[in-house]
């Protein structure tokens, strides 16, 4: 009797103990199920209360209305899985936008005005991540910093709009290439092309294997002697970068510079982020989640719309979603810490 109950119990723990070993090893990719779940949820009930809901000009919307948002998204998924923050991304956005704009009104061409745009954001994410490795400031002090300076910047260069008439600029936004009845502008596949650029980085090359490592344990990762300090720095200077590039993306969707664009997008682009599965702890996070996060703001935002209801709405249930994933994520931090 002893045998055979030992016997019925063996493939019983076999299994037990590969069901545990399945979720040690994809427990990383729960919060970014999670959020694919709740996106496919989202556009079913949207679907069911409005009939015209999942139609291909609203779905391709979707990515068009948030392109410049997905961008930012892509810049600070690069920063938090080394466990930073950045909250100038917004400032950022609206300080290149405005100072395109105003290049491009003085006749300068956009060939000039656009890389003048991506670097002035690089150099700002140079600043903080010179500030956040070399002087020792926290990631929060120091991005808050250049969020400041951005928005300031934005203001020396104009206090009011700048309407942009620049054909190249325009055509980035107005050219729609269309398959039946599904469309995708300039600026929509700029926005895919980051997620994908990035996609590759950080899976299939040594920075972005640093990046992992810096934000899954920076000690370990110094004394495996990867280069910790240029990492750091490259993921706030990537960040600006992005900023840069939404910069461009918000200019050419709303045809305008404006030095108050983007106040609070950056904490937009952070949900969207954590939403997507990234932990703010840094070291485990997908930057398709990201993409994933946005979509999931940007049908929230669509469907208070088709319904009539304020605005505000989005951000409470936004809120509400973003406190459910941190939870779900110190669960899992929880958990990975006790099987060390």
């Amino acid at each position: 009797m002893t045998t055979s109950l030992s016997t019925v119990a063996r493939p019983a723990a076999k299994t037990t103990s590969r069901y545990a070993t399945f979720l040690s090893r994809h427990a990383a990719l729960m919060p970014t199920f999670a959020a694919v779940a709740i996106l496919v949820v989202l556009l079913i009930g949207a679907q069911a209360r409005f009939p015209r809901f999942l139609t291909p000009g609203n779905i391709s919307a979707l990515l068009l209305d948030n392109a410049y948002l997905v961008v930012l998204a892509v810049g600070l998924t690069f920063v938090i899985l080394t466990g930073g923050i950045d909250l100038s991304v917004g400032s950022v956005m609206a300080f290149t936008g405005i100072l395109g704009a105003s290049l491009l009104s003085q006749g300068v061409p956009a060939v000039v005005a656009i890389p003048v745009m991506l670097v002035a954001g690089a150099a700002i994410g140079l600043l903080i991540g010179i500030l956040v490795q070399y002087f020792a400031v926290q990631p929060f002090i120091a991005s808050l910093a250049g969020l400041f300076l951005a928005r300031g910047l934005a203001f020396v260069v104009s206090l009011s709009s700048i309407r942009v008439e620049d054909p190249v600029v325009l055509w980035l936004q107005r050219t729609r290439f269309s398959v039946a009845g599904w469309y995708i502008t300039p600026t929509g596949i700029i926005a895919l092309l980051s997620v994908a650029i990035a996609f590759v980085v950080l899976l299939w090359t040594r920075f972005g294997r640093t990046v992992y490592a810096v934000g899954g344990n920076e000690q370990s990762a110094r004394l495996m002697g990867l280069s910790v300090a240029r990492t750091k720095i490259a993921v706030y200077v990537i960040s600006g970068l992005c900023g840069g590039l939404a910069g461009l993306l918000l200019t050419a969707y709303s045809g305008a510079g404006y030095p108050r664009n983007g106040i609070g997008t950056e904490l937009d682009a952070i949900a969207a982020v954590v939403i997507g599965g990234t932990l703010l702890t840094g070291g485990t996070g997908y930057v398709l989640g990201s993409l994933v996060g946005v979509l999931v703001y940007g049908t929230i935002k669509k469907i208070i719309s088709f319904m009539g209801a304020e605005q505000a709405w989005t951000q409470i249930i936004v809120g509400a979603l973003l406190l459910l994933f941190i939870v779900v994520q110190r669960v899992i931090v929880a958990r990975s810490q006790r099987r060390r």
